[in-house]
């Protein structure tokens, strides 16, 4: 089977971003935003959902994390969008629920080609280290915008901020791991009108 995988750059006046996204990893990661916990998140979506993600942005972390956070989102979206190609015999849904001691979150997620986020989490606002609370929605608006996902996140029960956004980016990649893996029982795309 051929390597689904694309690497996409994209550079601003406020961000320089570089992606490299393989669908058919095993959960290797090298990721450097210049934001910990941010890095920390991505390194954890990767390795549930088994990619190989190499993601290099340089932002303009002096303003805030926020347009680094966001256009990550946006390459990061861009690149799985180019390395799903036609979306030729993936399962194409993916669901799961994830557990982080007291937090519980409930992810649901179709690679419709009809970009949608439903954001239920109820979580404070604040920072975690270096991250802004309120910038995981905007990451993953940004993430189903650019790669065309229908994404569902909701929190069942949950106290502490990082327990929560760290069971949102597994949950979420360990249903885009099941969503993209590729089924041999079926041809061409899991769709009733034969196109995504």
């Amino acid at each position: 089977m051929q390597m689904r995988e694309a690497t996409l750059e994209r550079n601003t006046r406020e961000t320089q971003i570089r992606v490299r996204f393989n669908l058919d990893g095993s959960g290797e990661a090298q990721i450097k935003t210049g934001i910990g916990f941010f890095d920390h998140m991505l390194i954890s979506f990767s390795r549930f959902g088994y990619f190989d993600l190499d993601v290099q942005a340089q932002g303009d972390l002096q303003v805030d994390p926020h347009h680094t956070i966001e256009d990550c989102g946006i390459v990061l979206g861009q690149a799985l969008q180019k390395a799903l190609g036609e979306r030729q015999g993936i399962e194409r849904v993916g669901d799961t629920s994830l557990p982080m001691d007291e937090a519980l979150v409930q992810v649901a997620l179709d690679l419709s080609n009809r970009p949608f986020l439903v954001w239920d989490v109820e979580c404070s606002d604040g920072m975690i280290g270096d991250f802004p609370v309120e910038m995981a929605e905007e990451f993953f608006r940004a993430l189903a915008v650019n790669a065309g996902i229908t994404l569902h996140i909701h929190l069942i029960t949950g106290k502490n901020r990082h327990h929560i956004m760290e069971a949102v980016f597994k949950g979420v990649g360990r249903a885009l791991g099941l969503a993209v893996r590729v089924n041999p029982r079926f041809k061409g795309v899991l769709s009733t009108k034969g196109v995504l």
